[in-house]
């Protein structure tokens, strides 16, 4: 394998729940991109590349598959360079991601870990003072539109987790809700790239649950405060390419309250594409 072969790894559909054209799109993109710079690009499918014998060496992907992911981390143990980083995007699964972020003191709502099949934790909640919370599978991104759930009060959160339990769901996170202007971004670590809206504004949305937040009301805050705490989320997960969602509360307090690997970047395409792939250059370079 020359040094001006790069492998590309799409993302399975299964894995882009009501976004699969717009993943592609920026997938695909991205390898175009690629190639106009003058490199061979070679794809798969996250299925496939599990037969893949040879070590990659360089790799650009948006893979989520358990067993995909495992088969990366091994090649990049081996000196392999990928983006993003297999273990980074294995640090974007609920669970964990929530506990680095919370060890790092990145700014978080409130949350809690418990099993689906344990003890009651409606006195929990009340002893921590949850009232409205977000319950979200802990094993992995969401897959369908009960993977994310919103529950008015701590009674309602017993029914949701035998709710997860029958789907096999052991761990979930449980989220405070935070009132306040709902904003996603997007960003591309080591570049200047960043992005930045209201879904409620733009009518974004994968499973429609933006409405809980609902209107916006252009509650002040700090931009380079958000591209700082951003900036330390994605080298805490070890993320290169990576997308989000944050709370700015009625007094300016911004939160993190999800960060992905490689998202859609579907309002900001044409300039992801480019940073996405300058920045993929860069990293296999060094």
């Amino acid at each position: 394998m020359t040094g001006k072969t790069l492998t590309g790894i799409r993302r399975a559909p299964v894995f882009s729940p009501n976004h699969t054209g717009n993943d592609s799109a920026i997938f695909t993109g991205t390898a175009d991109y690629l190639s106009e710079k003058g490199y061979e690009v070679i794809l798969h499918t996250e299925r496939h590349f599990l037969t893949v014998r040879e070590n990659p060496e360089r790799v650009f992907t948006m893979m989520r598959d358990r067993d995909a992911i495992h088969r990366l981390q091994h090649w990049e143990n081996e000196g392999c360079r990928a983006v993003n980083s297999a273990f980074g995007i294995e640090n974007c699964r609920r669970e964990r991601m929530t506990q680095l972020l919370t060890e790092n003191d990145i700014p978080h709502p409130d949350s809690l870990i418990v099993d689906t099949a344990g003890d009651d934790v409606v006195a929990l909640l009340k002893e921590r003072n949850f009232t409205s919370c977000w319950l979200k599978r802990g094993d992995f991104h969401a897959i369908h539109r009960e993977d994310v759930s919103y529950a008015r009060h701590p009674e309602e959160v017993r029914e949701m987790l035998a709710e997860y339990a029958l789907r096999d769901i052991k761990r979930v996170v449980i989220n405070k809700h935070l009132e306040g202007d709902l904003i996603k971004f997007y960003g591309v670590a080591g570049s200047p790239f960043f992005y930045r809206f209201y879904p409620f504004e733009n009518s974004h949305s994968k499973f429609g649950l933006e409405k809980i937040n609902g209107k916006v009301h252009s509650i002040p805050f700090r931009e380079d405060e958000l591209r700082d705490i951003c900036r330390k989320a994605a080298e805490v997960l070890q993320i290169t390419v990576y997308g989000g969602d944050c709370i700015i509360s009625p007094d300016g307090v911004i939160r993190i309250i999800d960060f992905n690997d490689w998202p859609s970047f579907a309002p900001c395409r044409k300039e992801a594409i480019q940073a996405i792939g300058d920045r993929t250059i860069e990293i296999i370079k060094s």
